[in-house]
C-alpha cells in the first residue's frame, strides 16, 4: 500500500493540488494530513474543503496541529504577531463546520506500526519541534512504533533508530527511495507542503511504500507565485509571501 504524507500545507492551495497531483501519479491510495492545515496563507476555505471531502470520500485521516488549535480556539499566546495575525485572519472566515472539524483532530492515529502525529509523540499537544536526536529519541521511544510521521518542523529529514537506541539523522535525497525495514525504528520529518523554509519554494511530501518497506521524499514545484499573491491580496503579513517566493 502507497500512503501520501502531508504536514504543514498553511492554507496553501496551490501547494496541496501539486502534491496531491503527484501523489495520485504515483499510485497513492491513502492520504495523510500530519497537522496544520491553516494558518500563514490565504486558502483556508478551499484547503480544509478539500481535506475534508478526502477525509469523507476517500479515507485519509487528519491529525490536528498547533495552528489548526488555534483556529478552533484553543488560544495563540505563544505565537508570534505575525502568525497570530494569520490565525484571527483565518477564524473569522472559515464557517463553523469547519472549525469544528478542526476542533475534532485527534493529536495523533495509530495504523499498524505507524503512527501519525503533527509534533513530539512524547507530548503530542505540547508541541515540541523535534530538532536534534534527544528530541527525536524521546519522540520515538514514547511511540511505540516502528514508523513515526510527523511536521511542525518544515525541514524535512529522517531519523532512524537501531539496537544501541541512538537516533542517527539523515538528510534524505529527493525521489530515491529508501529502504526503511522494520529492524530499525524510523522517525520522518516531512518537510511542509505549503511553507517549506529550506531555500526551494517547492512544495514536499513523503511517500511511504508499506508493502515494499520504501519511504521517499518529494519535491513538488507548484504556483508559488500565485500563493504568494494571493497573500498580499488577502492583506497577510508581507514575509508570509516572501517566504512562499524563496522557500526561506
Amino acid at each position: 500500500m502507497k500512503l501520501a504524507f502531508f504536514a504543514d500545507v498553511h492554507s496553501n492551495l496551490e501547494a496541496l493540488d501539486a502534491c496531491l497531483a503527484h501523489a495520485r501519479s504515483r499510485g497513492v491510495e491513502q492520504f495523510v494530513f500530519l497537522g496544520d492545515l491553516v494558518g500563514y496563507n490565504a486558502d483556508p476555505e478551499a484547503v480544509l474543503s478539500l481535506a475534508m471531502d478526502l477525509v469523507r470520500r476517500e479515507a485519509a485521516v487528519a491529525v490536528q496541529g498547533n495552528h489548526d488549535a488555534a483556529v478552533a480556539g484553543a488560544g495563540h499566546e505563544r505565537m508570534n504577531a505575525a502568525a497570530a495575525q494569520a490565525i484571527d485572519w483565518t477564524r473569522k472566515r472559515l464557517p463553523v463546520p469547519m472549525i469544528e472539524f478542526l476542533a475534532g483532530l485527534p493529536l495523533s492515529i495509530r495504523q499498524g506500526q505507524m503512527l501519525f502525529v503533527h509534533a513530539s509523540a512524547a507530548s503530542p499537544g505540547r508541541w515540541i519541534y523535534v530538532t536534534d536526536t534527544l528530541r527525536a529519541a524521546h519522540s520515538m521511544e514514547a511511540a511505540q512504533a516502528t514508523h513515526i510521521f510527523c511536521g511542525h518542523v518544515h525541514d524535512p529529514v529522517l531519523y532512524y533508530m537501531g539496537a544501541d537506541h541512538r537516533p542517527q539523522p539523515f538528510i534524505p535525497v529527493y525521489g530515491i527511495p529508501i529502504p526503511v525495514g522494520r529492524h530499525r525504528h524510523w522517525l520522518a520529518m516531512v518537510g511542509s507542503c505549503g511553507q517549506p523554509r529550506d531555500g526551494d519554494p517547492a512544495a514536499r511530501y513523503v511517500e511511504m511504500d508499506t508493502s515494499r518497506a520504501l519511504m521517499t521524499f518529494y519535491r513538488v514545484p507548484y504556483d508559488h507565485l500565485t500563493a504568494a499573491r494571493k497573500v498580499r491580496e488577502a492583506g497577510l503579513p508581507e514575509e508570509f509571501a516572501r517566504r512562499l517566493e524563496t522557500g526561506s
